[in-house]
């Protein structure tokens, strides 16, 4: 996978978001299907897969362990192996930009027979990775990270993994997703405590697939050996990806806009009540369960947006989000305030500073702390931001050219691929005055 440095944004200023858009299938529900389904008995049938860079890499690494994958734009039939069929793959599993295949994928390697390794693109290499392998080792695994607690990941099988009561010590989905799926080839009962709910994709499917789980509060627990059962996958569009588009809407006046067929799993969904908090005019219609996930059409019409305090209990829940949260702060009355989110620092960038830096270029006025940042809002004027080859970065800061006072250039979007292919065509078709230059490398 490279890093498309070289693709830029020009957002002209004005724009109106109107008309009814689906954005692209959720990358983290992908991701789990694609994963349960490799390893299920029988043939699992996707639909409304994620035709990202990130899910894409996913793909290829299950091709490289055996699975057969007919994948068919957003239609994706996998024959699934079972539990203990995959093969050693003969190749390092290069996984690009995403964190969450690679975190996933170590739980589940650390119980296969074979020896694999795990690595990916620079900004993937830089990330933490000792917080999965620690827990791993606990249960017996054979896995080792670089030194400094990074890829690659080197996991050596055939170990018989154990079964552990963990206590998370960060609220991480991919932390706790990943010892489930190791807990699937641990002897006995494993059971995970998160410190504040994450996103329970994970469990959700697992039910999906025929595993049963036990859940009191915010401890599940898993039994090893569970049979994972062939079935059929709705991914919902990702309310990641609808979050610009709800911030952009909020911003531009005059916009009205339905994104259709979003998914609302309440343990995602917070950058809704965020928004309507700050003012936002936001409404659900056509609310259903598909694939045991929520989903509905979501409409945005402008508003006067104000200031607030981060509540505590949505930090966890909308960590991906705040990009396009701070660009609706940039745009509110008074000051935002965030604490408690130094997961962060630790992202495709520290997205605090990355932000902070786009922000204070366009003009607003901002300070951050370890853990969060205060904004407030103002007057957006236009510059060159640099979005460190951060797709939800990139994203975010084409929204705050709606709202801005002049042209604002993005630098280094390429990486817009790994989750929301197709997005400065979508936003163009939407209203946004989006154009593109520079060339991609690949993907």
């Amino acid at each position: 996978m490279s890093a498309h440095s070289t693709l830029d944004y020009l957002i002209s200023p004005g724009g109106t978001l109107q008309g009814r858009i689906r954005v692209p299938g959720d990358k983290s529900i992908s991701h789990r299907a694609l994963m349960l389904g490799a390893i299920a008995e029988g043939q699992t049938r996707i639909e409304g897969f994620l035709q990202g860079e990130d899910t894409l890499a996913t793909m290829a690494a299950f091709h490289a362990m055996g699975v057969e994958i007919d994948y068919q734009d957003e239609r994706v039939t996998i024959n699934g192996v079972g539990l203990h069929g995959l093969k050693a793959p003969k190749i390092p599993l290069d996984l690009g930009n995403s964190g969450t295949a690679t975190r996933l994928l170590a739980g589940l390697l650390a119980g296969q027979s074979f020896d694999a390794e795990i690595t990916g693109d620079a900004s993937l290499r830089r990330r933490p990775m000792r917080r999965i392998v620690d827990p791993l080792q606990q249960m017996g695994a054979d896995i080792t990270c670089s030194e400094q607690g990074t890829l690659p990941l080197t996991i050596h099988g055939g170990q018989g993994l154990r079964a552990i009561d963990y206590a998370l010590p960060v609220a991480s989905a991919q932390l706790k997703s990943s010892l489930l799926l190791a807990g699937l080839y641990a002897s006995g009962t494993t059971c995970i405590t998160e410190p504040a709910v994450t996103r329970d994709h994970t469990e959700r499917m697992l039910r999906e697939f025929g595993c049963e789980l036990q859940r009191k509060r915010n401890r599940i627990c898993i039994r090893g050996g569970s049979q994972i059962k062939a079935c059929h996958v709705h991914v919902p569009a990702d309310i990641s990806s609808a979050a610009f588009f709800l911030v952009g809407a909020s911003i531009a006046t005059g916009s009205d806009l339905i994104l259709e067929r979003v998914g609302i799993n309440p343990t995602r969904d917070a950058i809704i009540p965020i928004l309507q908090q700050m003012g936002a005019d936001i409404s659900l219609a056509n609310q259903q369960v598909v694939s045991g996930e929520p989903v509905a059409d979501i409409r945005v019409r402008s508003a006067s947006l104000h200031g607030i305090d981060i509540p505590q209990d949505k930090v966890a829940i909308a960590i991906d989000e705040f990009p396009a949260i701070m660009i609706a702060a940039a745009c509110a009355r008074g000051r935002t305030r965030l604490h408690g989110a130094s997961e962060l620092r630790i992202k495709e960038s520290d997205r605090i500073q990355a932000i902070a830096s786009g922000l204070e270029v366009l003009g607003i006025d901002v300070r951050t702390h370890e853990d969060g940042m205060e904004v407030r809002g103002g007057v957006v004027s236009g510059g060159t931001v640099d979005s460190f080859t951060d797709h939800r970065i990139a994203m975010a800061f084409s929204m705050a050219g709606l709202a801005a006072s002049g042209p604002v250039h993005i630098l280094n979007c390429g990486n817009v691929a790994t989750s929301f292919p197709g997005f400065p065509n979508l936003a163009s078709a939407a209203g946004l005055q989006i154009s593109i230059s520079g060339e991609s490398h690949g993907g």
